[in-house]
This record gives structure tokens, sequence and C-alpha cells, in this order.
């Protein structure tokens, strides 16, 4: 009769606990690698993001200068300053009395999201490749992310080309 009258002690038993820890287990085996990929696919389309901006800001400078681009060697003052109609003046304000009334068509570069360690994060601009240039200029209106033609860090998550965003 003394078993009968046991009250039965609270807690978990050692099978439920092994059971709670191997479905955790196998909660974390799948959700790991999606987070990881979580991180690629924002700087994929942080490049595509910055890609659009860049195609607008040539746009607009295209048709308020008469159908002329940026040039190679100035057009981070062209497009960060406002100009007059023939894009020579850079100014940090604007002033209709000298007809510098155009732009600023970006309010600063923006950083190279993806690519090799060298160029990441780079806010340069050149007319080709190099060391530490993150975005290429061609003079024509055409700007494409410094990243490898072929390899690591030439493509997003999808095999898509960087460089033909």
């Amino acid at each position: 009769m003394g078993n009968r009258n046991r009250i039965k002690a609270g807690g978990f038993s050692l099978i439920e606990l092994v059971i709670v820890v191997v479905i955790i287990g196998i909660i974390a085996a799948i959700a790991i690698p999606k987070l990881s990929k979580g991180s690629a696919g924002a700087a994929d389309s942080a490049l595509a993001g910055d890609m659009k901006l860049w195609r607008q800001a040539m746009d607009m400078y295209q048709n308020e200068h008469g159908g002329i681009f940026p040039d190679l060697t100035n057009v981070v003052n062209q497009l960060t300053q406002f100009t007059n109609s023939d894009g020579s003046v850079q100014s940090a304000t604007k002033n209709t009395s000298t007809g510098v009334v155009y732009g600023p068509y970006l309010r600063s570069i923006p950083a190279l999201p993806v690519g090799p360690a060298a160029v990441k994060g780079s806010t340069a601009i050149a007319g080709t490749a190099g060391a530490s240039n993150g975005w290429i200029y061609d003079g024509a209106g055409n700007i494409t992310p410094n990243t490898p033609a072929t390899g690591a860090g030439s493509s997003d998550t999808g095999g898509v080309l960087y460089t033909s965003y």
C-alpha cells in the first residue's frame, strides 16, 4: 500500500531530453546552410540595386547634358555634385545665376558589395580593371563591377556573372 501513496516526481526523462536535442540538431542542420547563403544573396541583391542606380544616374546625366555622358576622368564629381549644361563646373551648391543647376545624380559612389577582397567595398572608378578599383567605367555611360571574368568571385549564387548585371 505504501507504493500507491507515493507522488510521482516531476521532470523530464532522459529519453525525452535526447529526443528534444535530436530535433534541435535536425532543425539546425537544415537552417544553418540556408542562413549562410543569405548573406551572399544579400550582396547579390545589393549589386543589382547599385547597377540600377548607376544606370538611372547615367541616363539622367545624359538627358540633362545634351546626350553626353560624364568624362572618364571626372565621373565622380560630375555625378555627385551640381554641374552646368556642359558638365564642366562641379559645385556642392546649386547656383541658378551661373547655370550650375544640374545634378547631383548620386549622393555618393556605392561601395562594391561583391568580388575579391582587393576590390570589395571599393568606391574607386577607373577605365580599366585595377587592383583597388571597385567599378569600371568606359566613358560612354557603361559601368560594370570590377570582378573576375571567371572563377571565384565572378558570379552570383545562381551562376550569373556579375559583369552581366
